[in-house]
């Protein structure tokens, strides 16, 4: 029952958190006009896209970026709080809700903190317009570089520090990679960073991250990592703090600041229910986040589509815009990724607990 207790209290604090915290963000980006000046993008391949920015014409400015700072401000202060907590108040209670560990907290909360620095900095260069973006920011090989050296750390920490160097399959168990460990680990983090970009409707990203890691506190509960699911379940907190005031009409956007955070945390909480966790983390990985997956490779193939044939495969990429494009509102958009967010989750969850 305790340990019960100790994951799902961080996720209810973190909300409480994040809903106080949003108020005071909101009045600070409104006040210094924290958004983009001018709508619109260019494709991965440099060319202009004029259906998505005609759809997004007045949705981008006006409504301030950043918002993904309320779900790490609320995250990081409900694990400061029940870390703190005991050195005020003498109880064993309190002691064992404290979920900071070195062995399974510290490096998804480094990832979830350097991660939301590079993306505030990518978000601030762009609402103040300067960059290589259409309208300012990190350009993309900046942005995946700082992804490439934050997870490449994590992979050296996880295979020196924690000497972790498999992979588990569902009913063959772990797959010995030796140091070829470290480049999975690189490249798995920049392909979830990819669909990072699913960002692009009001409660989107945020409906989808919190189901995904909803479903990996509950797989690290139930591999006994009680540290690591009550850390994912103040993520989840904090990202419904978050989406209180995304869904339509947004307050804020997550933007780079939360999705560069929580695509890397991600990565290292699935490696972290893996082998370390004895589970499956990683091969179902692709299930649980099986809405970025579609979103990064329906941008693949729609670059590949234009390149080789000259032709597009969607109207706009990624898909979710594809869909806007169809006449379909955003709001029908969102609510059908949720739901099928919910069953993916349903899915990875139980291959990881039964494989």
């Amino acid at each position: 029952m305790l340990n019960v207790v100790k994951t799902l209290l961080p996720g209810i604090i973190s909300f409480a958190l994040g809903i106080g915290f949003a108020p005071l963000l909101t009045n600070f980006l409104y006040k210094h006009k924290m958004w983009k000046k001018r709508a619109g993008k260019r494709a991965l391949d440099g060319s202009d896209t004029p259906i998505f920015n005609k759809l997004h014409e007045t949705r981008e400015v006006g409504v301030p970026k950043m918002g993904g700072a309320v779900v790490v401000v609320a995250a990081s202060a409900t694990a400061v709080l029940l870390w703190l907590l005991p050195s005020f108040v003498s109880s064993e209670l309190f002691e064992k809700l404290d979920f900071v560990s070195r062995g399974q907290t510290w490096l998804p909360f480094a990832a979830l903190l350097l991660g939301a620095l590079v993306g505030l900095a990518d978000d601030f260069l762009e609402v103040r317009g300067t960059g290589s973006h259409i309208a300012g920011g990190l350009s993309l090989r900046k942005r995946l570089i700082a992804v490439a050296l934050i997870s490449l750390f994590a992979a050296v920490w996880f295979f020196v520090k924690l000497d972790v160097n498999t992979v588990s399959l569902p009913f063959l168990g772990e797959i010995g990679l030796g140091t070829l460990f470290i480049p999975l680990f690189v490249i798995i983090a920049l392909a979830v960073y990819s669909g990072g970009v699913i960002d692009g409707i009001d409660g989107l990203a945020g409906g989808v991250f919190a189901i995904m890691f909803g479903a990996y506190s509950l797989i690290a509960f139930f591999q006994a990592q009680f540290n690591l699911a009550a850390f994912c379940a103040a993520i989840v907190g904090g990202i419904l703090a978050f989406l209180w005031f995304n869904i339509p009409p947004a307050r804020f956007y997550l933007s780079e600041t939360g999705t560069m955070a929580l695509t890397l945390t991600l990565t290292i909480v699935a490696f972290m229910t893996d082998a370390l966790g004895e589970g499956k983390g990683i091969a179902v990985l692709p299930i649980i986040a099986a809405p970025l997956l579609i979103t990064t490779l329906s941008n693949i193939a729609q670059v590949a589509s234009k390149k080789f044939s000259g032709k597009k495969i969607f109207l706009v990429a990624p898909l979710h815009h594809h869909f806007e494009a169809l006449g379909w509102p955003p709001y029908k958009v969102t609510m059908r990724y949720w739901v099928l967010s919910v069953l993916f989750a349903m899915v990875g969850t139980i291959v990881a607990l039964i494989g």
